[in-house]
């Protein structure tokens, strides 16, 4: 009887401790990039709707040219394959613009913060990929620290029904391009589905922008710099990272990382902009960052005789 290779079991679970370190960093890093959007899109004198067309539409032109250049082109597959992360993403982003119009910061903020119980739902339902009871105790912890964060800076009696509404929808798009974007990548590649993603975003908010009396008239210097900022630095960083992410660690994971955006936005609302943070938004904040760290340590040690993330659960080929 030859004996069966005991470093091929070890090797194979170093390497998946390692693909899921990495795709921790790279979720960490698309959730600070997105933190940081929202302070560059204040410099940029434009309508929200405008500048999603304008933003998505210059990262899609000039990345699938770039493609194009590498002879992986954007294909009608590819496009075929994204279409549902594209709708999602679109309709994610309007139905949070208008949320934002029409109800408190806090309660889109807080109703955004809910997608980690979505998402983890889904997760353990499609994927397998079900939190331990600690991991959830830590994420409530989290969401509650965004909740104050979010109640401290609203002081805004601007309410509506619809509004509230409006911003569940944007809760449900959100989970729902987390799940579309881990199965699209499955048949297509990070860099052609963020691009297909980017196309289907950009030309859906045209017409959103003409509905909302939003000016599509040619930018100014200055905004393009911005716009440029936001579509090949902060897109790149956010959106890729992101979609690269979501093929290595589980969905409930990246979900969850995202509740780093507010505090990240805020922070740098009160270092850039001067907004006031009160020290329980400040405690808060540290709550949520600590709460984060801890669910992230967690996945870095693993309970013992806990099998690693496989390839097959990443592909999205667990229990459905």
């Amino acid at each position: 009887m030859s004996e069966v290779p005991l470093v091929a079991p070890a090797a194979t679970a170093v390497e998946s401790r390692r693909e899921l370190s990495l795709g921790i960093a790279g979720a960490t890093l698309a959730v600070t990039a997105w933190g940081t959007s929202g302070i560059i899109v204040r410099f940029i004198d434009m309508g929200a709707f405008a500048l999603m067309a304008y933003r998505f539409l210059l990262y899609a032109i000039v990345m699938a040219v770039v493609l194009a250049a590498r002879r992986t082109p954007v294909t009608r597959a590819g496009m075929r394959h994204s279409l549902w992360g594209g709708l999602s993403m679109a309709a994610t982003a309007g139905l949070f613009i208008t949320a934002a119009k029409f109800t408190t910061i806090a309660n889109v903020t807080i109703m955004n913060a809910l997608h980690v119980v979505v998402v983890s739902a889904v997760s353990a339902l499609f994927f397998g990929e079900r939190m331990r009871r600690r991991d959830v105790a830590l994420a409530a912890l989290a969401m509650g620290g965004v909740a104050v964060v979010a109640l401290g800076s609203s002081g805004s009696e601007n309410w509506s029904l619809g509004g509230d509404l409006a911003a569940v929808g944007a809760l449900l798009g959100w989970s729902v391009y987390f799940f579309a974007t881990r199965r699209a990548q499955r048949q297509v590649s990070t860099e052609e589905y963020t691009v297909c993603v980017a196309i289907y975003t950009g030309v859906l908010g045209l017409p959103l922008a003409a509905l909302f009396g939003h000016d599509l008239s040619w930018p100014r210097g200055q905004d393009w710099m911005w716009l440029v900022v936001l579509a090949f630095g902060l897109g790149i960083l956010g959106h890729n990272a992101m979609n690269w992410s979501l093929q290595h660690v589980p969905l409930w994971l990246a979900s969850t990382l995202s509740l780093f955006t507010p505090v990240v936005a805020s922070a740098l609302a009160w270092l850039v902009l001067d907004e006031a943070l009160t020290a329980l938004q400040m405690i808060a904040m540290a709550l949520v960052v600590v709460s984060l760290a801890m669910i992230v340590r967690n996945q870095s040690r693993p309970h013992s005789g806990e099998a690693p993330l496989t390839a097959t659960a990443r592909a999205g080929g667990g229990p459905t």
